[in-house]
């Protein structure tokens, strides 16, 4: 089974995840925007074992803490997609643009492109390429569960900007309707920011896929 906490960082409220297996006690934190010590708090009070990183996309308020947590810990960062290094090799100036702290530099170990996977200790995700808010945005899906981390591709009521370098708006809405939702209604899903909801609540109430 793949347990879970939803942790909101930085003063952007972001949604990091932490997941692990409850076989094993291995754990992977999805998109650690920040509060790096709080972080590993919550994997030490669980006496959890840290073994990836996994990112949806390179902004900053997800990536934050990236690079710290691996001087720390020395675990692997995989993901997003490749068409997103330049939001990554771009952090001093995300750091500018957003009003952070400077944040230390990384590299992820592996890109993840549209059919790959991803696992945790024994718990395998599935990885769905889902670009529009950023180019390589990838979404990361428990098949088992029916439960989706989808970053800021689509969110409780509402759908990810696409005003930034490289986003559309056309590519965003295509992404959810031909990727995510015939994935199943039954799917619930944890956003970049705000309350958790599932694909199908979104399909038949979400003003922007109408």
């Amino acid at each position: 089974m793949l347990n879970r906490i939803t942790l909101p960082v930085t003063p952007f409220a972001q949604n990091c995840s932490l997941v692990w297996c409850s076989a094993t006690n291995k754990a992977a934190l999805v998109d650690p925007g920040g509060e790096t010590e709080r972080l590993l708090a919550a994997i030490a009070e669980r006496e959890l074992t840290l073994e990836s990183i996994l990112l949806t996309h390179g902004h900053l308020d997800h990536v934050g803490a990236t690079g710290e947590l691996v001087a720390k810990t020395g675990v692997p960062i995989t993901g997003p997609g490749l068409d997103d290094a330049f939001w990554i090799e771009g952090l001093a100036q995300q750091v500018q643009m957003f009003g952070f702290d400077p944040v230390t530099a990384f590299t992820p170990d592996r890109w993840l492109k549209q059919g790959d996977t991803v696992t945790v200790g024994n718990e395998q995700l599935d990885v769905y390429h889902c670009p529009g808010h950023t180019p390589g945005h990838v979404v990361f899906v428990h098949k088992a569960q029916r439960l989706a981390f989808v970053g800021d591709v689509l969110f409780n009521g509402g759908v990810g900007r696409s005003d930034f370098p490289r986003g559309d708006h056309a590519t965003l809405i295509d992404a959810i309707l031909t990727t995510l939702l015939p994935l199943g209604d039954d799917i619930t899903f944890v956003p970049g920011h705000g309350p958790e909801s599932t694909f199908g609540f979104e399909r038949r109430h979400n003003p922007y896929l109408r």
